[in-house]
């Protein structure tokens, strides 16, 4: 099993829930969040010629657990729906894929790939 966590724009969050149903992964947790990448956030204009910068950006962060062979089309659902027209923008999102040692369903105490 494995657990992919996907940084993403808010506005993008529509057409990826869309492309994951689409692919057979309806199973997923949405969290609302901030942060920046490596270009630090936003610079602004503001009155008076003055600027600031909005260092703290807002994104979303889509968690979902699957088996490994679900992997690939999660990704690849990700990135067609998060990734911005032509060959994408900075800002369009990340996403990091780690291993689940167990699950278990509290309602039944089941354990491991039949919790999915």
């Amino acid at each position: 099993m494995k657990k992919i966590e996907a940084i993403i724009r808010p506005e993008s969050l529509e057409p990826v829930k869309r492309k994951l149903i689409e692919g057979g992964i309806t199973g997923l947790h949405v969290e609302r969040v901030v942060g920046h990448g490596y270009q630090g956030g936003i610079v602004q204009a503001g009155r008076g010629g003055q600027f600031y910068v909005v260092d703290m950006i807002p994104k979303v962060k889509i968690i979902t657990v699957i088996s490994d062979f679900n992997v690939e089309p999660a990704i690849n659902a990700i990135i067609e729906g998060a990734r911005s027209e032509g060959d994408g923008r900075t800002g369009d999102g990340k996403i990091f894929v780690t291993d689940v040692e167990e699950a278990v369903r509290v309602r039944t105490g089941e354990r491991g790939r039949e919790v999915l």
